[in-house]
């Protein structure tokens, strides 16, 4: 995984090493077979005790009611461990990874103890493991809005103009019709060096719109694209699908949003929008130098904004 990067956030991987490929299939393996086990060790105890040789009295007596709590928080321990292992897979961050595996053993943990305080163990345990698992909840929401809500890799902006898009979830994209007016929509975005790269479909409008007239503006905002900030305004450039390009788009808004731009957007793309859409493109996106010269680093208003999609779709 990637480190965090700098503090103004023009840094962050994602470190593509040698061996990642290998390390990550092996946390995925291990990460299901764990996860497999604490599921088994939850849900038949003894059965899981017997299969792997864990001598266990006979059921009834309180030692049979002690090994059965054992197993029970085994199973909550091997989930957490398994959580951490399948996000590590695509999450680039470690603190945020770790968290995110004590939240499952910790929850896993407190609600064991609730159930079979009959098996053993004491009230006031629960309460003390319910806090510990809240302040790692706590914590865990901290550390993701300090990273923009963003858990995969970014790379590195070097244009100063491209620096707060780094780990900018969602970006208002601003398009232009024949007659001059403006229509916006929520898009993702991931900066690479002094570009940028957005997705969207054929049929799309902006896709349309862009075919006329490559100029544009983007601005930040939250993910139904409320609250724009200052926008700035690029030119966007259509990349030729299934070129080396196209797929290097890909890969960088996969490796940006593993679970968005891994999963959801290209299933919809391909399975349930796929007589719609017209396929996948990609665009890239490139500071207006000359845009910005002539009207500034407040761009342009007036935007008429369209809500409510999916980004990057």
């Amino acid at each position: 995984m990637a480190q965090a990067g700098t503090r103004d956030g023009t840094r962050s991987g994602p470190v593509q090493g040698r061996g990642r490929g290998f390390g990550v299939t092996v946390a995925l393996l291990a990460g299901l077979g764990t996860a497999v086990a604490g599921v088994w060790c939850l849900a038949a105890p003894y059965s899981f005790a017997r299969t792997v040789g864990f001598p266990v009295p006979a059921h009834g007596g309180e030692a049979a009611h002690a090994a059965e709590h054992f197993l029970h928080d085994v199973g909550a321990f091997q989930l957490g461990l398994a959580a951490a292992l399948l996000l590590g897979c695509v999450w680039y961050d470690a603190l945020l990874t770790v968290l995110a595996g004590f939240v499952v053993a910790g929850a896993a943990h407190t609600a064991n103890h609730a159930a079979d305080l009959s098996l053993g163990g004491g009230s006031w345990q629960i309460p003390v493991l319910a806090v510990a698992a809240l302040a790692a909840a706590a914590a865990f929401t901290v550390r993701l809005r300090g990273l923009g809500w963003v858990t995969g890799g970014t790379a590195t902006a070097a244009r100063p103009e491209l620096a707060p898009y780094v780990r900018q979830k969602t970006v208002l994209l601003t398009t232009y019709r024949r007659d001059g007016r403006s229509g916006a929509t929520p898009v993702s975005i991931a900066v690479e060096d002094e570009h940028a790269y957005v997705r969207s479909f054929v049929n799309s409008v902006k896709s349309r719109r862009l075919a006329r007239d490559p100029r544009a503006l983007v601005a930040p905002a939250t993910a139904l694209g409320n609250r724009p900030g200052h926008p700035l305004p690029v030119r966007l450039r259509r990349l030729e699908r299934g070129g080396a390009e196209d797929r290097h788009a890909a890969r960088t808004l996969r490796t940006k949003y593993p679970m968005l731009h891994g999963v959801l957007v290209p299933f919809m793309h391909r399975t349930l929008l796929r007589r719609t859409t017209g396929g996948t493109v990609h665009f890239a996106l490139t500071v207006d130098t000359e845009e910005r010269a002539e009207h500034g680093k407040g761009g342009e208003s007036g935007q008429d904004v369209e809500t409510g999609r999916t980004p990057g779709t």
